[in-house]
């Protein structure tokens, strides 16, 4: 008998495998299809003791996502991660919306909802950070 010779069904399991693999979209796809444009916002309390305040904020922030250029939105809040000297918690609460263009980005700081949501919420806030970055070819 030929070792060489393969069975019907481990053809078909090894096809099937190089066809899967074709479909798989390569880095430069995957890369492709993300938003370009990433807003990174830190938020710093007035009264950072306020339960109240933080979660009129974080349900504030959230309504953003309703706006058409915000392709991905995270709120957050510091996490429990291990202290390093590098690791800046000192904000209470953070967000991070992606955009697919720097024009999407402009439409979005103007959006009503947006300029709503600074005359609605700015008066919790003492300091904000922003930290725009797009993807680097």
């Amino acid at each position: 008998m030929n070792t060489s010779t393969i069975t019907r069904r481990q053809f078909l399991a090894s096809a099937g495998a190089a066809v899967a693999l074709t479909a798989l979209p390569t880095q430069a796809e995957t890369q492709a299809s993300l938003p370009s444009v990433i807003h990174t916002v830190f938020f710093w309390l007035k009264d950072p003791t306020s339960q109240s305040d933080k979660e009129q904020l974080i349900a504030g922030l959230k309504e953003l996502a309703a706006i058409p250029q915000v392709k991905s939105l995270h709120v957050g809040v510091p996490a429990s991660t291990q202290e390093r000297d590098v690791i800046d918690s000192s904000y209470h609460v953070s967000e991070m919306m992606m955009f697919e263009s720097v024009e999407a980005q402009n439409q979005y700081q103007v959006h009503p909802l947006h300029v709503k949501f600074v005359e609605n919420y700015a008066h919790l806030w003492e300091r904000v950070v922003v930290y725009d970055s797009v993807t680097a070819g």
